[in-house]
């Protein structure tokens, strides 16, 4: 067995990019395995399993990823994870990985993809909505996908907008209000909010929106107002009716799982599109483990590696 520790040189974002549009092309298709993840909430946040398995690219495994919006406080990252895979003819552990830096790649390759099929252009302004670390993964993955002509970024903390105009010197950033960073061709949300941050009445048609923040049961970021305004694709119908952005409205009555317009998978093979160039579009990102595993390969191709002992 191996242990990829992640100190290594990071995998290319554009072929994280291909490969999780891949993944995403073998969901549509109903081609992989994969159970919607377990949560065990813990007092400072919560933890998760998610185990699948991905025949086109003969890997199997899963990924255990905790979310404590605490964490930086105490200098540790908010998401932490570690994938263990599995041999699929035999089911003996033959790597185990430091998923932290990956889960940030993958999670960013899914807007990224979300965004090249479903943004109104390919030349944009982007609103980012949090200026975390899954913030500065969004914007570099689409950046690899559309040309971003300008960022409007918005932080509950001014200091941390400023931090993250500066990583991201190389786009012309300006630190604006939460309504002015939704006037924006393609607006991404990363926060861990739990009431709607982003008003329907502030995004124009046209628009498409990354809901990346709402992972767990009783997160959502978006007015479900909007929701009802635009057509929503999941990444999987299971997992976002339970804890995706769609899940708050769900319970509360004020929207219907019947009227979710597809999956991403769908988008990529064709099945489903944008109905028109002036209907606001909604991605409802929750993480799947197909991502992991995806990512998972790039990484055991490329990444130094230490042997283990299994058994």
């Amino acid at each position: 067995m191996q242990y990829f520790p992640g100190t290594g040189p990071a995998p290319d974002q554009r072929e994280v990019n291909r490969a999780v549009e891949s993944a995403f092309a073998d969901h549509g298709y109903g081609l992989v395995q994969m159970p919607p993840k377990v949560y065990v909430t813990l007092p400072g946040g919560d933890f998760r399993t998610m185990p699948a398995y991905l025949p086109s690219l003969k890997i199997s495994g899963v990924k255990i990823v905790n979310v404590h919006p605490e964490n930086p406080k105490q200098g540790l990252p908010t998401v932490m994870a570690l994938t263990v895979i599995l041999d699929i003819a035999t089911g003996k552990p033959v790597a185990i990985l430091n998923a932290t830096h990956l889960t940030d790649m993958r999670t960013g390759a899914a807007g990224a993809v979300a965004a090249k099929h479903l943004a109104p252009k390919k030349t944009v302004t982007l609103g980012v909505a949090g200026t975390g670390r899954q913030a500065v993964a969004q914007v570099r993955a689409t950046a690899e996908e559309l040309k971003i002509e300008k960022i409007l970024i918005w932080s509950r903390n001014p200091r941390h907008a400023v931090e993250f105009a500066r990583r991201m010197d190389v786009f012309d950033c300006t630190s604006v209000s939460l309504e002015k960073a939704c006037d924006a061709d393609v607006i991404v949300t990363t926060t861990p909010s739990r009431t709607p941050i982003i008003q329907s009445e502030w995004v124009h048609e046209g628009t498409h929106i990354n809901a990346i923040g709402a992972d767990a049961p009783g997160k959502e970021e978006l007015d479900p107002a909007l929701l009802k305004r635009s057509q929503v694709f999941v990444d999987d119908m299971a997992q976002a009716t339970h804890s995706g952005e769609v899940n708050v409205p769900i319970a509360q009555g004020l929207y219907r799982p019947e009227d979710i317009a597809g999956t991403l998978g769908d988008v990529i093979i064709g099945k489903k599109q944008r109905e028109s160039p002036d209907r606001i579009t909604i991605f409802d990102s929750t993480g799947l483990a197909i991502q992991d595993l995806a990512i998972a390969a790039i990484a055991m191709r490329k990444g130094t590696a230490i042997d283990l002992l299994f058994p």
